[in-house]
């Protein structure tokens, strides 16, 4: 039984098994579908009149803006997807890391799954040229991409935290000054956080003052900041602060002590951090230094060995 003969032009432009140069084609189609679809997107999401205010507008990270028009219409079906304890525990993540106000449970979900998508698709394309890329190699790009924003957002509550803890003790110092000059606490915090550099705690202190202007009671404003930040040092102040207002002590001992525990704790870390430097540096000297070290004081030596005939 014949077969019906294969175009010459198809033959040629397929090459021998057919499958590389139609991945790669079907990849470039994909691709500029995508892009177009993205550029349609984002144009027909852009503001006429861009928002104006006082303060500077909170913006999302680079992924979630620039894959808005993607990650927006995905957000809405994921919605109704999402666990109650899942959407609980991403809004917490958020919290820490200073972006609830910017991204929610939905559009970080999207997020990820769009950077998975984007990593499948960029090892087709790398993968192309060699045809079809392995199942098990687009699950583990697929897995890399999905995870990425989860790497991201530790790296960012950990750097938020970090900047909590280095400005803390000035912001006390500042708040112990105003409360001993006569103000009292919600004046302190304001004066702080007109004085204060911009940072995340200067950041949550403004965010109590709204929530204080707002009639939330003082105890559960500064309970709630404590929560957002998550750190034991800043647990501590507010706890401090809540029993010192209960109790009818005066703020200005307590603000100094803590100012004083902080202080003397960022040494540590800092004496701390100064002593593992040496050890950290190990590797890299085992592995760069020492064997470049070791050529350029063997080479003369070898190359004289080699002109004397020693060695043959």
């Amino acid at each position: 039984m014949s077969t019906a003969p294969v175009p010459v032009g198809f033959a040629s432009f397929t090459g021998d098994s057919g499958l590389p140069m139609l991945a790669i084609v079907a990849a470039l189609v994909a691709s500029v579908v995508l892009a177009v679809l993205w550029l349609a997107g984002f144009l027909a999401a852009r503001p006429a009149n861009p928002p104006t205010g006082d303060g500077p507008q909170p913006r999302p990270p680079l992924l979630w803006r620039w894959g808005a028009p993607l990650i927006d219409p995905l957000a809405a079906h994921l919605g109704t997807w999402l666990a109650a304890h899942t959407r609980f525990a991403i809004l917490d993540r958020l919290r820490r890391a200073g972006l609830e106000a910017v991204l929610g449970a939905d559009r970080y979900a999207a997020g990820k799954v769009l950077a998975g998508a984007m990593g499948i698709v960029v090892v087709s394309v790398a993968w192309s040229p060699a045809g079809v890329a392995p199942f098990f190699i687009l699950c583990a790009a697929g897995g890399l991409g999905f995870l990425l924003p989860d790497t991201w957002l530790s790296d960012r509550i950990a750097q938020r935290q970090r900047a909590v803890l280095r400005e803390l003790p000035f912001y006390l110092d500042v708040i112990t000054l105003a409360v001993e000059s006569g103000l009292n606490l919600a004046s302190a915090l304001s004066q702080a956080a007109d004085k204060g550099p911009p940072g995340p705690l200067r950041h949550e202190f403004e965010r109590v003052l709204r929530d204080l202007r707002a009639g939330r009671v003082r105890a559960e404003a500064l309970r709630a900041m404590a929560e957002r930040v998550a750190l034991p040092a800043v647990g501590s102040l507010v706890s401090a602060l809540i029993v010192a207002e209960q109790q009818g002590s005066a703020l200005a001992p307590i603000l100094r002590a803590q100012a004083e525990q902080r202080r003397n704790e960022r040494f540590q870390r800092a004496e701390k951090l100064a002593m593992e430097a040496p050890v950290k540096m190990l590797l890299p000297l085992l592995v760069f230094i020492f064997p470049c070290t070791f050529a350029v004081l063997l080479f003369p030596i070898v190359g004289r060995m080699l002109m004397e005939g020693w060695l043959k």
